[in-house]
């Protein structure tokens, strides 16, 4: 049978394919719009005002942004040395879509990729030129140039499905991404820990951004544990790794949110791990469900839980950026 052998969560916003003195060009975005936090939803002029006690206009100096960028960097690169290391044979990854597959007119709760090729083409200078700035300028760090095609699993995409369904998951399947764009999600690993030399892998995504089919939290961590129960079962002696792709807390840092999640990983304590409230879980927060799921993957692996790092990189003083985590169970 199938074997994990390694666990690994990593975040994979454009903060981390950018450099720090881009960091400022998703700022006026931030102005613009109203964000979620703690339960609420605030201007920007307001997250200033209620926690202008932390300031953050120290922490979004270009000093500090540099070193933390610098950090995540090498946290990126340890990463990428224990997945050389460890050698798997495939890859199973959590994730999440943000339109770049779906749209409004279909958003399944829970999907598995199982086609034989992941395609990932290159965007169009006039779809680049259409994307918000900030997030532009990090296509790179998702898509190669040139674009790129990728081995998929079908034989254990098909078995984690079969399973899925006989744990009342009733999950879409897809054959090949419709747009040519595999999600930034996958896309990120496959560039940046596996290098551009990914192993077949099968993307398992949940819709953690877009109500009203969001999975609740104990639902994802579920989730995972029936995916590992599929590895488990597999007939084949294939060494497999399990990825969960972005987090932790985004677009408004909240690190009284990430710091005791990761706790809980570390404790590997199921209720705390899922307890977090619905409401704290919308918009960029919403993807440590991935998280979860992999949580649930590796409840019952006894692999051993390692941060390599957590660093919240702010960029501006309303305390909006992206809170970035790397962590690894082996």
């Amino acid at each position: 049978m199938a074997q994990i052998v390694l666990g690994m969560a990593l975040s994979h916003g454009p903060m981390l394919s950018t450099t720090p003195e881009q960091w400022g060009h998703r700022v006026p975005a931030d102005r613009a719009g109203k964000h979620p936090f703690r339960g609420r939803f605030f201007t920007f002029p307001e997250l200033v005002e209620s926690r202008r006690a932390d300031h953050f206009e120290q922490q979004c100096k270009l000093e500090v942004m540099r070193e933390r960028h610098a950090a995540c960097q090498r946290a990126l690169d340890r990463l990428a040395e224990i997945f050389a290391e460890v050698k798997p044979d495939v890859a199973v990854i959590f994730g999440n879509d943000q339109m770049e597959i779906f749209n409004d007119s279909l958003i399944p709760a829970f999907s598995v990729m199982w086609g034989e090729r992941i395609v990932n083409s290159e965007l169009s200078a006039a779809r680049i030129a259409n994307l918000p700035p900030g997030i532009a300028e990090a296509v790179p760090g998702h898509i190669p140039q040139g674009g790129a095609t990728y081995g998929g699993s079908p034989e254990l995409a098909r078995h984690i499905v079969e399973v899925l369904m006989g744990e009342q998951f009733d999950v879409a399947t897809i054959k090949s991404f419709p747009k040519g764009e595999t999600p930034h999600a996958f896309g990120f690993i496959y560039r940046r820990v596996m290098r551009d030399k990914p192993v077949p892998s099968v993307p398992l995504l949940q819709n953690t951004f877009f109500p009203p089919n969001q999975p609740t939290a104990s639902r994802c961590y579920a989730f995972g544990r029936a995916a590992a129960k599929a590895i488990h079962s597999w007939k084949s002696e294939a060494r497999v790794a399990v990825f969960a792709s972005g987090g932790l807390s985004h677009f408004v840092i909240d690190e009284n949110l990430d710091r005791p999640f990761l706790d809980a990983l570390q404790r590997d304590n199921a209720a705390d791990i899922t307890g977090i409230q619905e409401e704290l879980l919308q918009s960029g927060n919403s993807e440590i469900k991935n998280w979860m799921a992999l949580a649930g993957a590796m409840s019952e692996d006894g692999l051993r839980f390692n941060l390599v790092d957590y660093e919240p990189c702010y960029r501006s003083e309303a305390g909006t950026g992206t809170a970035n985590a790397f962590v690894c169970w082996r």
